[in-house]
C-alpha cells in the first residue's frame, strides 16, 4: 500500500513517488523492520518539546540541487516537510542533500547518484520528514510498526521520524547531527535494496543497515556506509 499525499489523485504521476517500485529483478527489496520493542522507548525531557502531531499535510521544497556522485543510476528525489511543525522544507532538503553528498554516503560505491529535485519533477523517491503521529501513520500502511519512535521507508517514500531528527535517542552516544546522518543513510540504503546487518563485535563501528536508533549492541556510532572509501558492512540479518 502507498500513503498518498493529501490531495493527490488515484493516478500517480509517471516516475514520481506514486509510481510502482522497481521489481525485484529490478532492485532488491529490503526486508520489513521489525515492531520496536516497548523498553527501548525512552522519549527523556529534550523529545517532549518536540511536537508529535502536526498538521498532516506538507510543504514541498523547490530546489533543483547538484548531481551527487561521479558514476552509476541517477534517483530524484524530492522533498516533503510536514505542515505546523516549526521545521523549513528547504533546509532539511539541505541537510540531506549534504549527507547524501558526502564522500563516505552511497556515492562512494560509484553505482548510484542522487539529485535533489521539486516534487514537480520526475522522482524516484520522496524524503519526508513528518511527526511521530504522522509518520507512524505512513508507516503502517506497509505493515511497519513504529510505535511513533522509528523512521521507515515505503515504497517510493523514506519518512523521517521528527523526535528522532530533532533529538536522536538517549543511548545513541553521539551528536544529533551524527544520527540524522545514520538516519538518512538507513533508510535510503533500505530504498536502494539493502537489508538489516549485525554488529560485527564490541567497539567497533555500527554498520549503518544496523538498527542503530534500537541500540548499538556493542558497536560505536557510525553513520556511514563506507569507510576509508570501502562498503562497510556486518552480516546479514535474516
Amino acid at each position: 500500500v502507498v500513503f498518498r499525499w493529501p490531495g493527490e489523485t488515484s493516478s500517480p504521476r509517471a516516475g514520481g513517488a506514486g509510481a510502482a517500485a522497481p521489481s525485484d529483478t529490478d532492485r532488491p527489496v529490503a526486508p520489513p523492520q521489525p515492531a520496536v520493542p516497548a523498553e527501548v522507548i525512552s522519549p527523556g525531557p529534550a523529545a517532549a518539546a518536540v511536537p508529535q502531531t502536526g498538521a498532516g499535510t506538507f510543504t514541498y521544497g523547490t530546489t533543483t540541487g547538484p548531481v551527487l556522485g561521479g558514476a552509476g543510476t541517477l534517483r530524484r528525489f524530492y522533498i516533503a516537510v510536514e505542515n505546523g511543525i516549526d521545521q523549513d522544507a528547504e533546509a532539511f532538503g539541505m541537510a540531506v542533500e549534504t549527507i547524501l553528498g558526502d564522500s563516505r554516503s552511497w556515492i562512494a560505491g560509484q553505482d548510484v547518484r542522487f539529485q535533489r529535485v521539486p516534487k514537480s519533477t520526475s522522482s524516484q523517491f520522496a524524503m519526508v520528514l513528518a511527526t511521530p503521529t504522522t509518520s507512524e501513520k505512513m508507516c503502517a500502511t506497509a505493515g511497519l510498526q513504529t510505535r511513533k519512535y522509528t523512521s521507515c521507508r515505503l515504497p517510493n517514500k523514506v519518512v523521517i521520524n521528527l523526535a528522532r531528527w530533532l533529538t536522536a535517542t538517549e543511548t545513541y552516544n553521539a551528536s544529533v547531527e551524527v544520527y540524522r546522518a545514520y538516519a538518512v543513510n538507513h533508510e535510503v540504503g533500505h530504498e536502494l535494496g539493502h537489508g538489516h546487518e549485525a554488529c560485527p563485535g564490541s567497539g567497533k563501528p555500527a554498520p549503518v543497515m544496523l538498527q542503530q536508533t534500537l541500540g548499538l549492541r556493542g558497536c560505536v556510532a557510525n553513520p556511514w556506509p563506507y569507510l576509508d572509501g570501502t562498503r562497510y558492512a556486518g552480516a546479514d540479518i535474516p
